[in-house]
């Protein structure tokens, strides 16, 4: 895991490569890789890369980046892991080439000279990286299918700039901060901001599963070489394949790989710990498959001791049950406090969530760790969250009213305005009849924060409008295209780009990385979401997740296997209703309402950090 960065001024109209941006770039990142920092210019001054390193797989200086093949004519900066990276060096040693390391880096650069950009079809792991093709004059930029590992980049006036975070594009002094109206009506709606946009108009995110080539001619080809919807498709197509009886072992063994693999360090791996499922069966899996107990971590708050929402003492049973070595780190809402500036200073993007991340990725870093599983992902294909549920119903009950005339817009108005003057009716189902006979409405309806009635009451009516128009003409046509799948199945890819995609993923990145930790999420593989997708769509895995404990040698008792979904949250509200720094959302009558979740008032507190947008916030 590093921090990548890279100029290639490909117009002759413009001056060289300016080594100074290209360093201030780099030294933003500084936490993203501690153990060793290059730069790399080539004599022309048209391309430069930089590279901050975590050191992960070849602790050597033979791991050091940017790393060229022998004959000059190949450059690299790469971010991230390839788990089946030792499979891809013997079938590249069979052909001839010859490795000076065991990185994963080094198999990128020659397999890249084996096949080209198709390369990436090969990969297992999550990555982005930028790559010199000094013999074809052209800078290849990609990132991994499920976009676990960001990229952002700027192409402006003849030159195209790339960085692992969008602060550290903008540490370069060459680009403008212009806030994006489209970027930040996206946040409100959702709580983080959608790819490919970000905050500022002039930079953007390169999407999941592209490769982007930027030609010296300034051609630039984009290219999808993996698509979420084709995978589930074809894994519903290969589920049919597979005999009943043999189901259940197919996918344990398939879920035991995947971890195996997310396991190749040079350096020890520790685990995250909760009292949910997921963590349990990654930390209980990951126990079995390694050569002495691995360390895990679990957080807890203060204020959370005797209530449900505490998972330290299921944790701490799960842990004793598993024989792992457990830490158990406590905080309080004064600990909050103490570290939201930091939290704030290194947050890349606004985002509503992150808080909890933040603690337990500062705890895992203090007890020594670089490389830690997460059990995030498996809500998502396995159908854990509340939404697999609630959206058809809410499809359902809208598809009903459809055939009585203005039912919706009667049913709009009339919750509108209840919500608007009492407290026990929730704004944001005035639109379920509304918007909620399509899937991508309902969708909105349970995932969304703010709904876009409510924007004008948060931006200035003519930037949200503006910002509402962008975004849709972005979005137009990002629709799900299931034939004849199971509404399980959309959810799943609605799941899987929207929420876990622009949030969960892009959180724990940068956060992992503001403690110079690596969070693996085994759960999120694009290659174990085409194995089981389709055997979970047909319920051919069990009831629930319990996939998950039948993939474990441990048994593990009722109560942990049936215990309530918690969700892993912390104590922010009674800070965000008392603190005085965050007293501005106080003079918003809109969020003043008793019926105004906590949520949106700590979006309008996230969203007023960021400079420049406070002038069009009401």
């Amino acid at each position: 895991m590093c921090g990548i960065n890279g100029i290639f001024a490909y117009s002759n109209q413009t001056p060289p490569v300016d080594l100074l941006e290209l360093e201030r770039t780099s030294d933003a990142m500084r936490v993203r890789g501690p153990d060793g920092f290059g730069t790399w210019c080539s004599n022309d001054g048209r391309i430069g890369l930089g590279h901050r390193r975590l050191a992960i797989i070849e602790l050597s200086e033979l791991g050091a980046q940017p790393m060229h093949t022998s004959d000059g004519q190949l450059s690299i900066t790469f971010n991230g892991e390839i788990y089946n990276h030792q499979e891809l060096r013997e079938k590249l040693v069979a052909k001839g080439f010859v490795f000076r390391s065991h990185s994963d880096t080094e198999v990128l650069l020659h397999l890249y000279r084996d096949c080209g950009v198709e390369m990436v079809k090969q990969l297992r792991g999550m990555f982005a990286f930028g790559l010199w093709d000094n013999r074809n004059r052209k800078l290849i930029l990609a990132r991994d299918p499920y976009g676990i590992k960001p990229l952002y980049y700027c192409n402006k006036k003849g030159v195209i700039r790339f960085a692992s975070q969008v602060k550290a594009l903008l540490a370069g002094g060459a680009i403008t901060p212009d806030i994006n109206p489209a970027g930040a009506v996206s946040f409100l709606l959702w709580g983080s901001v959608s790819e490919p946009l970000t905050l500022y108009e002039n930079i953007e995110m390169l999407p999941a599963g592209h490769i982007l080539e930027i030609e010296q001619s300034g051609k630039l080809s984009f290219t999808q070489y993996w698509n979420i919807t084709n995978t589930i498709e074809n894994s519903c197509i290969d589920a049919e394949k597979i005999p009943v009886s043999e189901s259940l072992e197919y996918s344990i063994n398939a879920i035991r790989e995947s971890i195996k693999l997310h396991m190749v360090a040079d350096v020890p791996i520790g685990s995250f710990l909760s009292a949910g499922l997921d963590s349990t069966a990654i930390t209980g899996l990951a126990n079995e498959l390694s050569k002495k107990p691995i360390e895990s971590i679990t957080l807890g708050f203060n204020e959370f001791k005797g209530r449900k929402v505490d998972e330290v003492p299921g944790a701490s049973e799960i842990a004793k049950i598993l024989g792992v070595n457990h830490h158990i780190i406590l905080a309080s809402l004064s600990d909050i406090e103490d570290e939201l500036p930091a939290f704030f200073s290194a947050m890349d993007q606004p985002t509503i969530d992150g808080l909890n991340t933040w603690f337990v990725s500062k705890a895992a870093s203090q007890a020594g760790l670089k490389v830690v599983l997460s059990g995030l992902g498996g809500d998502e294909f396995l159908g854990g969250y509340s939404t697999f549920k609630n959206i058809p119903t809410i499809v359902n009950n809208s598809t009903r009213l459809s055939s009585l005339p203005l039912a919706g817009d009667l049913f709009f108005y009339l919750h509108k305005f209840l919500a608007e003057n009492f407290k026990h009716f929730n704004p944001n189902k005035s639109g379920y009849y509304k918007m909620g006979g399509a899937l991508e409405g309902a969708y909105q309806l349970e995932r969304g924060l703010f709904m876009p009635w409510h924007l004008h009451h948060i931006l200035d009516r003519d930037f949200a409008q503006v910002g509402l128009q962008n975004l849709s003409n972005n979005y137009s046509d990002r629709k799900t295209t299931f034939n004849a799948q199971s509404s399980f199945c959309k959810i799943v890819e609605l799941e899987s780009s929207n929420y876990m995609r622009n949030q969960l993923l892009r959180d724990t990145d940068w956060i992992g990385m503001a403690h110079s930790l690596e969070i693996r999420v085994p759960f999120v593989d694009h290659i174990l979401l085409g194995q089981l997708v389709g055997l979970a769509a047909t319920g051919r895995l069990g009831q629930g997740k319990s996939i998950l404990a039948n993939s474990l040698m441990t048994t593990l008792p009722d109560n942990i296997l049936n215990r309530p979904k918690t969700g892993f949250t912390i104590p922010i509200w009674r800070y965000v209703n008392n603190s005085s720094h965050f007293s501005a959302w106080k003079n918003n009558s809109f969020l003043q309402r008793k019926n105004s979740h906590e949520y949106k008032r700590w979006a309008y507190c996230i969203l007023e950090q960021w400079p420049g947008i406070n002038n069009v916030l009401k």
